[in-house]
């Protein structure tokens, strides 16, 4: 063999090691795992009501936004099961929990476990009854809301007549807190007799049913004043179906629907809880926590509400309220 035939095949074997090595490095590079996002875990009531729908989504799409991966899970106000989604939360190895609980006092066990397997809570619409537990709790001022809405409710009865209320599911600390503004501010007024209170548990058809009930027993009220607005839906359903579509209802969400009802002039007014911003600013603190161990926030925090009724509700967005 020749010293030029040599020194060609030295160069040939040369040139088939280094591709060989680049072909090998490539190969254990594609053979790698993608790198994980993080995952957050959303855990909120049934999303047939819009109300948690809207919390769900904005939920959802801040924490993608940010990079996250999300699982949302749904326990239909049953502590049982919300109890078993913090297991898959926890088992997925979440790095934060957005939750809207199923009940203030039920709830405290399924947080504390969660943050004893290191995954942070961060609360939004409904609080717990304890601190310490949950890294954030943000919630819409639901006393200032309930008195924004019972002032438009006694303005809209010329300050007189029987009315009704429909208060929320009572294991829910959001229920007592509205029910306490309504009738701390409609006790106010003298000539305004409330006939009856009964829960629907935020149920729009047991709403109606409630309300077909107290329609007989009562059947001169002059309004009804709700806890929200999935049951405000149901009982003006049941009070145009009787042929008494000019009572008077206010509900309290800020719902599409009920936003729709008021511009065809039937539901007088509602009270809008900004719960997109509030589900966005969860998420925001959760992101801040995970990257550097704190929120720079209390963990309690209240946003305040906004009455819409006919003279505004063009100014409607979905659960907010263009400037």
């Amino acid at each position: 063999m020749s010293k030029y035939t040599r020194l060609l095949w030295k160069s040939v074997v040369r040139r088939l090691t280094i591709l060989t090595l680049l072909f090998t490095a490539g190969a254990l590079i594609q053979s790698l795992p993608a790198q994980q996002k993080k995952l957050l875990a959303i855990i909120v009531p049934s999303p047939e009501n819009p109300f948690f729908k809207a919390e769900a989504d904005a939920s959802a799409a801040r924490a993608q936004a940010l990079g996250y991966d999300t699982l949302t899970l749904v326990h239909n106000d049953d502590p049982v099961k919300q109890d078993q989604l913090f297991d898959t939360a926890i088992a997925r190895k979440a790095a934060a929990i957005i939750l809207d609980n199923a009940g203030a006092d039920a709830t405290v066990a399924a947080v504390k476990k969660a943050k004893n397997a290191g995954i942070p809570s961060f609360l939004v619409d409904r609080e717990i009854d304890v601190t310490g537990v949950a890294v954030a709790q943000l919630v819409s001022n639901n006393y200032q809301g309930a008195t924004l809405g019972a002032e438009e409710f006694a303005k809209l009865m010329d300050e007189e007549g029987d009315y009704v209320e429909l208060l929320g599911k009572e294991t829910d600390t959001n229920a007592g807190i509205r029910s306490k503004g309504y009738n701390d501010t409609l006790s106010q007024y003298p000539k305004l007799k409330k006939v009856a209170a009964q829960s629907a548990n935020w149920n729009q058809a047991e709403a109606f049913q409630k309300m077909q009930t107290i329609i007989q027993q009562f059947p001169n009220i002059k309004g009804v004043i709700s806890g929200n607005d999935t049951m405000a839906l149901g009982a003006y359903a049941a009070l145009k179906a009787a042929g008494k579509g000019k009572v008077i209802v206010v509900g309290f969400d800020g719902s599409p629907d009920v936003a729709e009802s008021i511009k065809a002039g039937e539901i007088r007014a509602t009270v809008l809880q900004p719960v997109v911003h509030l589900a966005e600013l969860a998420v925001d603190e959760a992101d801040k926590y995970i990257k550097t161990g704190k929120t720079g926030e209390d963990e309690k925090q209240t946003i305040d509400c906004v009455l819409i009724n006919s003279d505004n509700v063009k100014n409607y967005t979905s659960f907010g309220l263009k400037e």
